[in-house]
């Protein structure tokens, strides 16, 4: 709009204007901003909460919280001068094993035959703090350097690297995960699963539970996978040994580590003993004349030893795996031992078209492939192979830029691994040892 006329008859001029006085907020108009916005208890919520962390800051520094996290005991139950002078007063102990218990028929104090360091041998009572059915025989006791009164008992000694074989945390392969293994599963689960689960059932027929199984087949058919499956079902403690670890490179260490391995599994609710790869210490006797290959032949006559069982061997069941059946002992392999021989052949149509579809549940696929069609045209394939189609065609997918693999994407990975992969193929080679 335009300017109105006459504007400046509108304006005062600068000497008549008169100065606006500044008011400063006082304490009640700071007080008012203050509460703007606040509700009518947010003052008393406020100071609930501050009293809240005061008290649990206090507490805390009374029960001392930061030391418990380190597995001290609370500051307040320190006595460190008492300590001090504990430690002084105490001698370390020395390691033994006591050999023998002597009872005597009269009196009910019983002496005890110990053992120093394969030297000395001394007859001695316990000491104050241990009672008689803590020791008994052949187990590692602490004994003191002035009378070598026992004076504590100590857990068998078992080598860190066999600790080391226990699975702590469970597989995460289920028995869905595992394609064209139907029978075999169905076999494990009768040797592993029923003795754990049911053992009445043998009791009440009054047989033994078979001790161990032994999976054979061409590399890459499922018999780790299914070892690991059976490992996830069941609630046992699951140790994998891989057969080359026990290969040691001085005499006797390799069936000392065996024994620790039984030991160790001994001292479970329930056990599987996992052997992979068991020709590495499993084969057949021979005498090369250098005597190079005595040490693995002594590691597999104490596995024998261990699985016939001199000592009761409770909830343990062994699983051996091998692609060369061939080539192993035939002590190791008698009944007895190994009561269960199960085949991983190579899988059928209906098998192979489930490992496909096993594999490409977890990738992003179109909806209609013809898994069947792909698995005719991969003949006498394992089940490895299968999985590297699956990801080859992953993989042409994302060459192509496309965020979805197609059948012409599979077809493509079958040309690949299938056909041009052939001379590769480790399938024919086993089926000339059968």
């Amino acid at each position: 709009m335009p300017p109105k006329e006459n504007w400046e008859k509108y304006d005062k001029p600068l000497e008549e204007k008169e100065e606006e006085k500044i008011v400063a907020l006082d304490e009640g108009d700071i007080a008012l901003l203050k509460t703007y916005g606040q509700g009518p208890y947010a003052k008393e919520l406020k100071k609930i909460d501050t009293d809240i962390k005061d008290i649990q800051k206090r507490i805390n520094e009374k029960i001392g919280v930061k030391e418990s996290d380190t597995g001290l005991a609370p500051p307040n139950l320190w006595d460190i001068p008492a300590d001090k002078q504990r430690m002084q007063e105490e001698q370390p102990l020395q390691v033994a094993r006591c050999t023998k218990i002597i009872q005597d028929g009269e009196s009910e104090d019983a002496k005890y035959i110990i053992n120093v360091k394969q030297i000395a041998k001394f007859v001695v009572a316990l000491g104050e703090r241990v009672s008689p059915t803590d020791i008994e025989e052949g187990m590692r006791v602490g004994v003191d350097r002035n009378k070598y009164q026992i004076q504590i008992p100590l857990p068998p000694k078992i080598d860190p690297s066999v600790t080391m074989m226990q699975v702590e945390e469970k597989p995460d392969v289920t028995y869905s995960d595992v394609g064209g293994c139907k029978e075999q599963i169905e076999k494990l689960r009768e040797v592993v699963e029923l003795p754990l689960l049911q053992p009445e059932r043998f009791v009440s027929l009054g047989i033994d539970p078979p001790k161990g199984v032994l999976l054979y087949g061409p590399p890459g058919t499922g018999k780790t996978l299914c070892a690991r499956a059976v490992a996830n079902r069941t609630d046992a403690t699951f140790i994998r040994v891989i057969g080359s670890e026990l290969v040691q490179k001085y005499v006797g260490e390799g069936a000392r580590m065996v024994r620790e391995l039984f030991e160790m599994a001994r001292t479970k609710k329930a056990c599987i003993i996992f052997f992979d790869e068991i020709d590495a210490i499993g084969g057949a006797r021979y005498d090369d004349g250098a005597g190079g290959d005595n040490e693995v032949q002594r590691t597999m006559l104490e596995l024998i030893n261990q699985l016939d069982g001199f000592d009761p061997r409770g909830n343990i069941k062994v699983l051996m795996a091998t692609n060369r059946p061939d080539t192993l002992d035939p002590a190791l392999l008698r009944p007895g031992r190994l009561d269960r021989k199960v085949e991983f052949s190579l899988p059928d149509l209906e098998g192979r078209s489930h490992i496909l579809k096993i594999h490409a549940k977890s990738m992003s696929v179109e909806r209609d492939i013809r898994y069947e069609l792909i698995a005719r045209l991969c003949p006498n394939s394992t089940g490895a192979e299968l999985r590297s189609v699956c990801t080859e065609a992953g993989m042409f997918a994302i060459r192509s830029r496309r965020k979805v693999a197609t059948e012409k994407d599979f077809l493509e990975a079958v040309n690949k691994v299938i056909k041009s992969y052939a001379k590769f193929s480790s399938t024919p080679r086993y089926m000339t040892y059968n």
